[in-house]
């Protein structure tokens, strides 16, 4: 499968670091501005991607299967879409994009051309995460669920001199919400569906989320999800239930090991995960699903991918954190 990547910063070095595990996967090409044209040549070098672009058309124009899209998140619906319409397969960083509307532009316009459209969220395909799914019905009645990602920003001492970066920027999509919460929405959404109320409180410097509390009413549960930039403590992932309680003290991202705790006083730690990079088992999945055209099963994880959309953009919308490209019409039930 020949790969055409966008972007060089954190998140596209991090993909390249284990891209030499990834068997079915050929890098190809490597695309981002002209003034990024050296940070580029050198990320060529290092893995041995074949070219660099630094126009994105051109890229496109290009023989390629799929194109990862690794740039600020303001940009994800623009450069899917473009690469959509090109007729290439895509997978987009997360947050899938900035508004529940242009998910929906997405997701339909690639299962009208069937292609493939994937979100690149971790938890999703570690086999520790699918094995909580497979252990809920022994905690009897779920009656809570909490999930706290906090983690304190060295971003957030510049803001708090003026200086707002992306991470902390309206214009590019950014905010506690998006960057750190959004695990925490994925990983409950994989597991329970989509909720019946959403509730966002959040702490706002600047028009921006330093840090939230996210409420997901599920009917015969409540689920409490805080992400946070501005403060740290213990990361953990509690699902609470009748009978019993799984405890994950690693952020939903990477999702570690775990324990079972029985209300009958027995317990026992799992740990089935195969690599320790947490991307491995996402772009595995990814190259899997394109080699045998298991449209399916993408368009099973784009679905999901819609619903931690819209969840996130009512819960921005009721916490009163508006992006420039928000559009109101959309749903907000």
């Amino acid at each position: 499968m020949k790969l055409g990547i966008v972007g060089a910063g954190m998140i596209v070095k991090d993909f390249l670091s284990i891209s030499h595990l990834l068997q079915d996967i050929e890098l190809e090409a490597i695309c981002g501005t002209p003034r990024s044209e050296e940070a580029l040549n050198e990320l060529k070098d290092k893995y041995g991607i074949k070219k660099v672009f630094c126009d994105y058309d051109e890229l496109l124009n290009s023989d390629l299967d799929i194109i990862y899209i690794g740039v600020p998140n303001n940009l994800h619906f623009e450069f899917a879409k473009k690469a959509l319409e090109a007729d290439k397969n895509v997978i987009v960083e997360k947050p899938f994009t900035s508004t529940y509307k242009e998910s929906l532009i997405l997701s339909d316009l690639a299962k009208k051309k069937k292609l493939f459209l994937f979100e690149a969220i971790t938890n999703q395909y570690f086999p520790n995460y699918k094995k909580i799914k497979e252990l809920l019905p022994t905690l009897g009645n779920i009656k809570i669920v909490q999930c706290n990602y906090s983690q304190y920003s060295s971003r957030y001492d510049s803001f708090k001199e003026g200086k707002v970066l992306p991470a902390f920027d309206p214009k590019f999509s950014g905010g506690a919400l998006m960057d750190l919460n959004i695990y925490n929405i994925h990983y409950v959404v994989g597991l329970f569906g989509k909720p019946e109320n959403v509730e966002y409180y959040p702490n706002i410097e600047r028009g921006i989320d330093t840090s939230g509390v996210l409420i997901l009413d599920y009917g015969k549960f409540k689920c409490v999800c805080v992400g946070a930039k501005d403060c740290k403590a213990p990361i953990a992932n509690n699902i609470q239930g009748d009978k019993g309680c799984i405890y994950q003290d690693t952020p939903a991202n990477v999702c570690k090991r775990f324990e079972l705790l029985m209300n009958d006083g027995t317990s026992s730690e799992v740990n089935e995960n195969n690599y320790e990079h947490r991307m491995v088992n996402e772009f595995i999945e990814f190259s899997e699903a394109v080699k045998n055209n298991d449209l399916e099963r993408c368009y099973k994880m784009l679905d999901h991918s819609l619903i931690v959309s819209e969840v996130q953009t009512i819960a921005r919308h009721k916490g009163g954190i508006i992006f420039p490209v928000d559009d109101f019409t959309e749903t907000e039930s």
